[in-house]
């Protein structure tokens, strides 16, 4: 892996910093250089949060994403801000519980999961990030997906949090696109 850069979007409060958090984590984890960088504000009361994480075997020299290789938008608001910046060839992955079917690009890898909808039925209402990180895992070879799941399992135990509906999520999210 040269470097990955990806984007995490969504309303204030859908989890897309802390699914930032936990990729460059698992990143860190595995040695990588990493940099996370988050942008809330007027954001955090219902417009749209993102962050930028990079991961790469060499020192990060900006935090700045121009084009992403991977997209992750939880709301339409994100789907139309950053989709013309995925690179071509990479990934969009989309809520489709909160976001109406459209054309997308045809030039990029698009993956739309009812992750609000899995994390619900899951009774993990605050799980619908766990869900894409479960179909990212499966479908980009970002991370291994066992070691991403067991990854997500770290990073919330190390603040005192344990849910076991996580995994069942993640498991859904990966399981979505057999």
């Amino acid at each position: 892996m040269a470097k990955t850069e990806i984007i995490c979007a969504g309303f204030g409060g859908q989890g897309v910093l802390v699914t930032g958090l936990i990729i460059a984590n698992a990143a860190m984890e595995d040695d990588k250089e990493i940099l996370w960088y988050p942008s809330y504000g007027v954001e955090m009361r219902g417009g749209t949060a993102n962050c930028n994480v990079k991961i790469s075997d060499e020192e990060i020299a900006s935090p700045f994403v121009k084009e992403a290789d991977i997209v992750i938008a939880l709301n339409e608001a994100s789907v139309t801000k950053f989709e013309p910046r995925v690179k071509p060839g990479g990934y969009l992955f989309v809520n489709s519980s909160t976001v109406k079917h459209r054309d997308y690009r045809d030039d990029i890898h698009v993956y739309e999961i009812p992750a609000s909808d899995i994390a619900y039925e899951s009774e993990n209402p605050r799980g619908t990030n766990v869900v894409v990180l479960g179909a990212l895992a499966k479908t980009t070879g970002l991370f291994d997906p066992d070691y991403l799941r067991e990854s997500i399992d770290s990073f919330f135990l190390k603040k005192g949090k344990n849910n076991p509906k996580n995994a069942v999520c993640f498991n859904k999210g990966a399981e979505y696109f057999d």
